[in-house]
């Protein structure tokens, strides 16, 4: 005779749901810049875990009526937990709760319907009835960080929107609904009657509900990697295309530089010592304004300062540059156009900004150092530089469209197999860039 439904299966102990959810909520704090201190975390983490606790274990017993509100509670405790800790906009912490949420719900359900399949409804389950909840809560949790591992970005993470907050939210709560229905209305077409089937249920449809969401995730993040990387290797042409005429606009100069130079040695023998004497002193003067900017020793590198001093000049910045262009023959022509055209881009655009005139600095490096190629371009900064998903915000309105300059040399550093750095030191704003000379060898 099939198993009735009893009280004693229906009901998955409290304390195990607070520590589905606490640990659903340090899984997802695992993935996101904290804002919080090391020690401040380690205590806020265990003070919601005795809260989250004492909470489901003091409403473990109230009615159908005040059921809901108690969970909304408990959900309500797991959204302050992340916005205490995670550094994101309240969309993405919303959007973490509801993952992290239905991800609890899942890991509960299974293991109480393993736990009690396994003793039978015993109510003496001594040391294995916690190795249990070890074993599935550890393996479900090993499962979700592999697969949240593999869909984050350093280089793409998408904001959220409202939109999709909703559709998120949707998800949720249908796959909640779906699978409390049985414990909350049993007369219903989609209820069950029987046990065993009650606890399928709401393990099959909390899984399936977390499946959809993961594949929605998905989806989300492979359209905005396209959306992103199509963006930055927009970037990347149009660095590359004003290289290309910067370097037309500079073997012009250059020839027209040694036209005129040989056009000095015949004007030397006008008759008129006076006369001539004035002259060739206003070619020399009008030469000088032309003469190739600078002689790095990397023809790709020496287009794209030429290009860039022209703005430098106008804006009154006071630019120095020690640079061993040797070093980046191994570089392809685009990135070193992308790496140093942004990096100086940035800076030039910020020094701008700057009504000190003796505060409009921007100093430049290309250097060995050990058995790494080192680079170097930093800028007077007297203002805070904030950091998201592990890049520089930008200032501007229209921050969806903007900051993938940097993000653009980060992907250039590393298809070599170097590293990009910034940071905010006495004052001045630094991106650097290691990359191993290792790389030398492997790509001549």
């Amino acid at each position: 005779m099939a198993e009735l439904l009893t009280g004693t299966y229906e009901d998955i102990p409290r304390y195990y749901t607070a520590i589905a959810e606490w640990i659903s909520c340090m899984l997802f704090c695992y993935f996101y810049r904290r804002k919080i201190k090391k020690s401040c975390f380690a205590g806020i983490a265990a003070g919601m875990l005795v809260l989250q606790t004492g909470w489901l274990m003091l409403t473990g017993n109230v009615s159908t009526l005040f059921w809901i509100p108690c969970m909304i509670i408990a959900i309500g405790m797991m959204f302050l937990f992340l916005w205490m800790v995670i550094e994101a906009t309240w969309k993405m912490v919303a959007y973490c709760c509801m993952k992290a949420f239905l991800t609890a719900e899942f890991m509960a359900s299974l293991e109480w319907q393993l736990e009690y399949f396994a003793y039978r409804g015993r109510t003496e389950k001594g040391v294995l009835s916690i190795l249990t909840l070890a074993i599935v809560y550890g393996a479900v949790t090993m499962i979700l960080w592999i697969i949240e591992s593999r869909m984050k970005r350093d280089e793409i993470e998408l904001e959220i929107s409202v939109k999709e907050l909703y559709s998120t939210l949707l998800i949720v709560l249908s796959a909640f609904m779906l699978s409390n229905l049985s414990f909350v209305y049993r007369n219903t077409p989609f209820s069950g009657s029987i046990a065993t089937d009650i606890f399928t249920i709401r393990t099959l449809v909390d899984f399936g509900g977390l499946a959809i969401l993961y594949a929605y995730q998905s989806l989300r993040h492979e359209v905005g990697a396209e959306k992103e990387l199509s963006k930055i290797q927009s970037i990347l042409t149009a660095q590359y295309d004003s290289y290309r005429n910067y370097q037309e606009v500079t073997d012009l100069i250059n020839m027209k530089y040694h036209d005129l130079k040989h056009q000095i040695a015949g004007l030397r023998a006008e008759q008129d010592p006076e006369k001539r004497s004035k002259w060739i002193d206003q070619m020399e003067d009008e030469l000088a304004a032309y003469q190739p900017e600078r002689q790095t020793g990397n023809q790709v590198l020496d287009g794209v300062l030429d290009g860039k001093m022209p703005l430098i000049r106008n804006a009154g910045i006071a630019f120095t540059c020690v640079a061993d262009g040797e070093l980046l023959k191994f570089i392809h022509v685009t990135d070193i156009c992308t790496i140093f055209g942004n990096a100086l881009d940035n800076a030039i655009e910020y020094v701008s900004m700057i009504s000190d005139p003796e505060k409009k600095i921007i100093h430049m490096e290309i250097s060995s150092r050990k058995q790494f190629v080192y680079a170097e371009v930093r800028n007077y900064c007297d203002t805070e530089i904030k950091i998201k998903n592990g890049f520089p915000m930008t200032t501007k309105r229209d921050a969806g469209n903007h900051g993938f300059g940097i993000k653009s040399i980060s992907y250039a550093a590393k298809k070599y197999g170097g590293t990009m750095q910034f940071g905010v030191k006495d004052h001045f704003f630094f991106i650097r860039i290691l990359i191993p000379k290792e790389e030398i060898e492997s790509s001549l």
